[in-house]
């Protein structure tokens, strides 16, 4: 185990929920009226993007290496009596099974390098799309909250780079309100050709 995943796995059992059980709004906004199909949840943590999509009836993947984060998403899930494929493992250095295409592919404040977005493209089915939502790292100087390691924070043109071949439909900084001020995050939404 990794000092990271133990931290996370520390930080998840430390409370009840790290996060909200709700989704993202703007991943709600996004991602709400779509089409069920295939997901994949990158960095998944409690599984809040999860259990929701499962209950739009998406057929769900769950990545994230704390197995503590995946069993509380595991624990809603059952809760709302909705399915999710729970995979333990560092998105980092994880792939799919061989011939298995996403319709989305989502990656909610996953503080990683860009590589694995890259990555990620690949696993797209024709007509499928990357979203993408995380703090800008423009948040640093002047929002608040998220990482404050530069590395770790996305920029609008290293999104643009990780979506190369694909048709961006969506790239900008907005404003998320928080109870300590207004973040400022970064979103993507970018698509397969269906073609």
């Amino acid at each position: 185990m990794t000092d990271r995943q133990q931290m996370w796995d520390q930080r998840y059992a430390a409370s009840a929920r790290v996060w909200s059980a709700t989704p993202n709004a703007e991943v709600a906004r996004i991602v709400g009226g779509w089409p069920p199909g295939r997901a994949l949840d990158l960095g998944a943590g409690e599984g809040r993007h999860a259990v929701w999509l499962a209950g739009l009836h998406w057929r769900v993947t769950a990545v994230d290496f704390s197995a503590v984060g995946l069993a509380k998403g595991d624990a809603e899930a059952t809760r709302r009596g909705v399915a999710v494929d729970w995979v333990v493992a560092d998105v980092r250095s994880w792939h799919p099974p061989e011939r298995t295409a996403y319709d989305l592919v989502l990656a909610a404040y996953l503080h990683l390098s860009q590589d694995v977005l890259s990555r990620a493209t690949s696993w797209l089915a024709p007509g499928g799309a990357l979203v993408v939502v995380g703090h800008a790292l423009r948040n640093l100087t002047e929002g608040v909250g998220g990482p404050s390691d530069p590395s770790l924070l996305h920029t609008l043109e290293q999104l643009r780079s990780a979506a190369a071949g694909l048709e961006i439909e969506r790239c900008e900084e907005i404003v998320r309100p928080t109870d300590a001020g207004d973040a400022i995050d970064a979103v993507l939404v970018a698509r397969r050709p269906a073609g």
